[in-house]
């Protein structure tokens, strides 16, 4: 006979106090002395919830010394919470902190930066907004300049199985159509929750994709099914840019078990793309791809262009980007400049100094991506060398030295811990800065090593996760100083937030 499973506990009247990781809310709840286990205090994780909420918990996952927990009810809300605009807010899963005031977010993230740095890396360190007696300044966060809208990029997918909320479910209605266009939920990979209205995006996306959505089913087209592996309309991505361009790619699924239903799926798919070039004449490039993969990545697909071009341009400063549909470009435009222009300052000490009107200084810039930064900072070095291991990425950036005729750039694919080797830095010199921006990862033990060897003049480190960053940042300081530290949020109403440190040789 099977053991029944202990029920979880119910806490009530539980007042948030803090902000956690991951956009959660925290709770510490003391547990009683109970049948001589001792009193103990119990950490609990709790979504949409803010600082000051006072609530009903129900315990949904308990570890040793942590919990997770959902609200069952509210009894106070916070006074510094705030009415999400969202309709979506708590289903979709996107933004969740669009309950608290952006400010507040500011704040936590600022937080977040600073609490990982000193206990996951154990570096000495001013509190934000101040510097100590070693010179070390921790500067403010820098605040998005959109709150939102502010996304350049948004992707959807399409499934025959949407996701139904507990209201819904609780309902006891049946639907009739059970086709979504929106975003996957966490837990669910079969089942997509429809959207309606997203807040991310200029709204002329949310336009685009209702019509795709209501067209396809005025028309009976077949919406995806995971696990089947069938159905026509698979995903939907949208990107647009600060020169006013749009840029829309459909990926399809087309049935090619007879030429008769290949020949079907093509006609719809090319109906349905004219329907959009027709309606949404501002779009620049449309292009569509048939993806008979079991993910729905395309990076390896060869993809067709509909109408316009295979690309859009973004702005930065008098540079012109080249952004196509495989391209990593950063997702919010306007405070890339700004995290960029923090790049910048920390390598070449600006505004003005000598550094800056004697172009002299030998960079190597890793993780280079597409070359944005290289690019950026071109004009204020001797040369700048990108490493970056995807190729495609590679001739990306290439393409947009050329664009903007900078010719003092050098670009080279390859895994960072193979490409960057002390016989590399023998045969280009060895660098007098090196700017690092590696992935949520961080950088591996050996790329470590290779730039203490190098042991350039200055190091500035761009990252999207403090914790890996803490970790590399540990070892540089045997041998480096950290001289500023400047956090930058590009993604409002989400618990992600970008750091940016500046180490100086100590020798």
């Amino acid at each position: 006979m099977a053991r029944k499973k202990k029920p979880l506990p119910i806490f009530e009247h539980i007042t948030i106090t803090d902000i956690a990781a991951e956009g959660k809310a925290l709770v510490r709840i003391t547990i009683p002395e109970h049948d001589g286990t001792p009193e103990s205090q119990l950490v609990v994780f709790v979504p949409f919830c803010v600082p000051g909420d006072v609530v009903d918990l129900q315990i949904t996952k308990k570890k040793h010394s942590y919990a997770e927990a959902r609200v069952i009810r509210f009894h106070q809300y916070s006074n510094i919470r705030t009415v999400p605009p969202c309709q979506h807010f708590c289903i979709c899963g996107g933004c969740k902190w669009q309950n608290l005031p952006y400010q507040e977010q500011l704040k936590a993230k600022q937080k977040q930066v600073y609490d990982q740095l000193t206990r996951i890396g154990h570096l000495q360190l001013p509190v934000p907004g101040t510097t100590d007696d070693n010179g070390t300044t921790f500067h403010e966060i820098l605040g998005s300049v959109k709150e939102y809208e502010y996304r350049n990029k948004l992707e959807f997918g399409f499934s025959n199985k949407r996701w139904l909320t507990m209201e819904e479910v609780k309902s006891g209605a049946t639907f009739d159509n059970m086709n979504a266009c929106g975003f996957h939920i966490t837990g669910a990979f079969d089942k997509i929750f429809p959207i309606e209205k997203c807040w991310l995006m200029d709204d002329l996306h949310n336009q685009i994709r209702n019509s795709i959505y209501d067209y396809a089913i005025e028309h009976d087209l077949s919406f995806f099914d995971l696990k089947e592996q069938t159905g026509l309309l698979r995903d939907l991505m949208i990107r647009n840019s600060n020169t006013g361009e749009w840029m829309v790619l459909l990926q399809f699924h087309f049935d090619h078990s007879s030429k008769e239903r290949l020949k079907k799926d093509e006609t719809d798919a090319k109906a349905l793309l004219q329907y959009i070039a027709d309606k949404f004449q501002i779009i620049s490039s449309l292009l569509y791809v048939d993806n008979q993969k079991r993910n729905d990545t395309f990076g390896d697909l060869e993809l067709t262009v509909f109408k316009g071009n295979d690309h859009i341009f973004e702005l930065m400063e008098d540079l012109r980007f080249k952004v196509g549909p495989k391209s990593f470009y950063q997702t919010n435009t306007e405070q890339a400049y700004h995290l960029y222009s923090v790049a910048r300052a920390f390598a070449f000490d600006t505004p003005p100094s000598p550094i800056t009107h004697h172009p002299s200084p030998l960079v190597y810039d890793l993780y280079t991506g597409t070359g944005t930064i290289a690019n950026f900072v071109a004009k204020n070095a001797r040369k700048v060398i990108g490493i970056e291991y995807v190729p495609e990425a590679i001739e990306d950036a290439k393409v947009n030295s050329e664009i903007n005729h900078i010719n003092n750039t050098l670009f080279y694919a390859g895994d960072m811990k193979d490409i960057l080797t002390e016989e590399f830095i023998a045969e280009h010199g060895r660098p007098d800065i090196i700017i690092t921006d590696p992935p949520r990862a961080g950088m591996h033990q050996d790329v470590v090593n290779v730039i203490l060897k190098a042991h350039p003049k200055r190091i500035v480190y761009v990252s999207c996760n403090p914790a890996t960053q803490a970790r590399d940042l540990s070892l540089l300081c045997s041998e480096y100083r950290i001289e500023r530290i400047q956090p930058v949020d590009m993604f409002p109403h989400t618990p992600h937030v970008e750091n940016v440190v500046l180490l100086t040789s100590s020798t």
